[in-house]
């Protein structure tokens, strides 16, 4: 089965460089994405620009495919689901949860010039970036790309109610399980409130699993794909 691996908000497929040979070693086929807007020099990409290359990844595996989003792209994961809810056998969702229809993609913070910088380490401080150091904090920072405002406040537009079906592994990095699952009881995540298959595992790390836990994560994702 194939893996599509979706980083959250300023990374690209790169992100998954350490994830990448460690489910290649459990016997998977990682496909780290990167998609419009992420280091191309196109601010002018936006959400369905995307969008329809995660669905173009989907279309060309020749079997079913589980989709790993991190953080605002476990939105995008979740929209994969919605629109081939036949080949998206699960989803993984690392540190985030999928925006509702209707709502922004990713309108947390300011744009500029036609871009939603990194906004520093300040919005971060405590759990999220505990477990990185003042040397990985420089380097995330410095390979910081800014994302499109079409994508960043691009409009979340979901149409199959056969979304509902697929199996997702909520990974709670900086939160607890307990913590995720008082927020969607709460209704506070209303899709996977609706969602019939969820399974919840903690994975002791920050924000950014991937760059301080990459092993670790890659285990959860190739259960995931295995359904054990």
């Amino acid at each position: 089965m194939d893996i599509l691996l979706i980083a959250g908000l300023w990374l690209d497929g790169s992100a998954w460089d350490d994830v990448v040979p460690a489910l290649e070693a459990l016997g998977h086929r990682p496909v780290p994405l990167t998609l419009p807007g992420q280091g191309d020099g196109d601010a002018s990409a936006t959400l369905d620009d995307q969008v329809a290359v995660v669905l173009a990844a989907v279309d060309a595996s020749p079997g079913e495919v589980l989709v790993v989003g991190h953080s605002a792209a476990c939105t995008l994961a979740w929209l994969a689901a919605d629109a081939r809810p036949d080949r998206v056998a699960g989803l993984v969702l690392v540190g985030g949860f999928p925006a509702r229809d209707g709502t922004p993609y990713a309108d947390f913070f300011e744009v500029r010039d036609g871009v939603m910088p990194f906004p520093g380490w300040a919005p971060f401080d405590g759990p999220d970036s505990a477990d990185l150091d003042d040397d990985a904090k420089r380097a995330f920072a410095d390979a910081a790309i800014a994302v499109p405002e079409g994508v960043a406040r691009g409009v979340v537009r979901l149409t199959d109610d056969r979304r509902f079906a697929v199996p997702v592994l909520l990974v709670c990095p900086e939160y607890s399980p307990a913590q995720a699952k008082g927020w969607i009881d709460a209704g506070e995540v209303p899709e996977l409130a609706e969602a019939r298959h969820v399974d919840y595992v903690d994975l002791d790390s920050g924000h950014w699993p991937m760059i301080t836990r990459p092993v670790e994560l890659a285990h959860l994702v190739a259960a995931a794909a295995t359904g054990s």
